[in-house]
């Protein structure tokens, strides 16, 4: 099996990730996962896919990261790896799909309207 290159977007944040078949190895921005996502329900996020479909030390994981903060990357990360272990085994959408895994979180941040503090606050209204 070749490398399985997959991207999934969250908010702002991009990741790239390339799976192959190894030891269970993830490495995120050159770094190891835990050192890059240090808190545990961010590195569950990022293993979930593996968990739910029963690959947990089956492949080695390379990903790039950019943007957007710590949460939007880690949740950019989990739908990139679903989104591969779909081309994998196709039989794996049956289980994350369920789950979520699968759909593109489409929430952004509104833009800051003129003549507005931000994109709903407005400037304090004076009568007099």
């Amino acid at each position: 099996m070749e490398v399985v290159h997959k991207i999934g977007r969250r908010k702002t944040a991009v990741a790239r990730v390339y799976l192959s078949p190894g030891k269970g190895e993830i490495t995120v921005n050159k770094r190891k996962l835990e050192d890059y996502f240090t808190t545990a329900p961010l590195q569950y996020k990022v293993k979930q896919p593996f968990a739910l479909t029963e690959n947990v030390d089956a492949y080695d994981v390379k990903v790039n990261v950019y943007g957007g903060g710590i949460t939007g990357q880690a949740e950019a990360v989990r739908l990139a790896l679903s989104r591969a272990m779909c081309h994998i085994n196709e039989e794996n959408r049956e289980v994350l799909k369920p789950e979520g895994l699968l759909t593109r979180d489409p929430r952004m941040v509104e833009r800051k309207k003129f003549g507005q503090k931000k994109a709903r606050k407005k400037f304090q209204f004076s009568k007099r």
